[in-house]
């Protein structure tokens, strides 16, 4: 589909709004998702992108602290419905947003095109056969380190397109499979994290911000603490 009126002709949606650092978004994310599961088998390729993860959250908010210039280009993975990848363009970034599933691709088209980010890149990549012209100065993704089955995959496409001195930054709830990844790349790569508490008026929930960095590679642009 080509237009957002196709996309909302096609697609049952409601709104969802956000605020990072002090500017309004919109996002349009499935009604439901009885849809996109297959009823022979539910958890096949169970749809993990058809909602905003407050994770999303914490990875936008960092991308856009840092200067266009600190995060070069950048290169989103699993990005779902287009959050942290959206919100970065709009300040000015230079984003490749990425996901393997076509109807999460047509979510995050349609709320590119919704927040006014229409030259933002945008296509479908598969972990286990990654094409890309060049390698990026950051690459990011939220919510990521689901499944155990994929961490070859993804230590191929980080080592394989992230610049020698570039960043990788991950962000996800406290999770077993999370903490299995990074004890499995800690002799390639230096890892630090920052524990994030987003807080609402009946809920607490904890983030972590994982920044990673090929060992014996110096980061030559400005320092980014977390």
């Amino acid at each position: 589909m080509n237009t957002l009126e196709e996309f909302m002709a096609a697609y049952e949606t409601v709104e969802r709004e956000m605020t990072i650092r002090g500017r309004h978004y919109t996002f349009r994310v499935p009604q439901g998702i009885d849809r996109f599961i297959d009823d022979a088998d539910p958890m096949h390729n169970f749809p993990l992108w058809a909602r905003i993860w407050k994770a999303s959250w914490v990875l936008a908010d960092h991308l856009v602290a840092m200067s266009t210039e600190e995060a070069g280009s950048i290169l989103e993975i699993g990005a779902g419905i287009g959050v942290a990848g959206i919100v970065a363009a709009s300040r000015g970034h230079r984003v490749t947003v990425t996901e393997y599933n076509e109807d999460a691709l047509a979510f995050a088209r349609a709320n590119a095109a919704i927040n006014g980010c229409y030259a933002m890149h945008i296509q479908r990549l598969d972990w286990n056969a990654p094409v890309f012209e060049e390698p990026f100065d950051t690459i990011a993704g939220s919510e990521v380190l689901y499944h155990e089955r994929d961490f070859e995959s993804l230590l191929n496409l980080l080592s394989g397109f992230l610049k020698p001195d570039g960043r990788i930054f991950l962000t996800m709830k406290p999770r077993r499979s999370a903490m299995m990844f990074f004890d499995r790349v800690r002799d390639m790569f230096n890892i630090s994290m920052k524990k994030i508490e987003l807080k609402t008026a009946d809920e607490c929930t904890l983030v972590y911000l994982c920044r990673m960095q090929l060992r014996g590679k110096q980061d030559g642009r400005k320092r980014q603490q977390i």
